[in-house]
């Protein structure tokens, strides 16, 4: 279960991280995009790992909850995103009509994500529409900083919000789990040392 845990933080840094590399730079590693997107089709999966395919689908976000649990410089922005969307699920979980006009919603999407790769721009202003249509009107929102001509263009922006979208799935597994608040801040350091564990299984699993 303290695996599980970590699996599923690492998927809410993997998504949140991703947010601001888009929101920033107007792009980020393309196969861990991949990983977090897919993982909102993955509702029902065997196990926390099954959600994102494997270790190697979130080794991005365990290397980030490294980073951020034992680097010297924390990313401040990054840990706001992460909170918010920590918040952002805890409304959700109080809201069951939004819980299920979101898993009819991701349904209905499977079938084009399928054809077209999740890749596909019309997937991922799909899943953005859908974000804006349910989670976007939960207060407060997650606010997204970054680069204003990246946040200009339409495409990118429906990006950052498929990519929410991502970050909150990872959220509700997070609480499955047993995840909480408390729980985070008083086991950083066992965190962080399953997730050093999990970087090197991480290796195998993509080999």
């Amino acid at each position: 279960m303290r695996e599980a845990r970590v699996i599923a933080l690492a998927g809410v840094l993997q998504g949140c991280r991703l947010v601001h590399e888009v929101a920033t730079r107007g792009r980020a590693d393309p196969t861990s995009i991949e990983a977090s997107l897919a993982s909102v089709f993955r509702i029902d999966a065997d196990s926390p790992a099954g959600v994102f395919g494997g270790l190697a689908g979130v080794r991005l976000g365990l290397e980030t909850l490294l980073h951020q649990f034992e680097g010297g410089e924390r990313n401040l922005a990054l840990t706001r995103l992460v909170l918010g969307t920590l918040r952002l699920q805890k409304r959700l979980a109080r809201n069951p009509r939004m819980q299920r006009t979101l898993r009819e919603g991701i349904e209905g999407i499977q079938r084009q994500a399928d054809h077209f790769g999740l890749a596909h721009p019309t997937v991922q202003a799909r899943l953005a529409d859908l974000y804006v249509a349910t989670l976007s009107q939960l207060r407060p929102r997650v606010v997204v900083h970054g680069n204003p001509v990246q946040l200009s263009n339409p495409q990118v922006v429906a990006q950052i919000r498929a990519l929410l979208l991502a970050a909150v799935r990872a959220a509700v597994l997070w609480r499955q789990v047993g995840g909480g608040q408390l729980r985070l801040l008083l086991r950083r350091r066992e965190y962080a040392m399953l997730a050093r564990g999990l970087v090197a299984r991480s290796t195998l699993d993509r080999g």
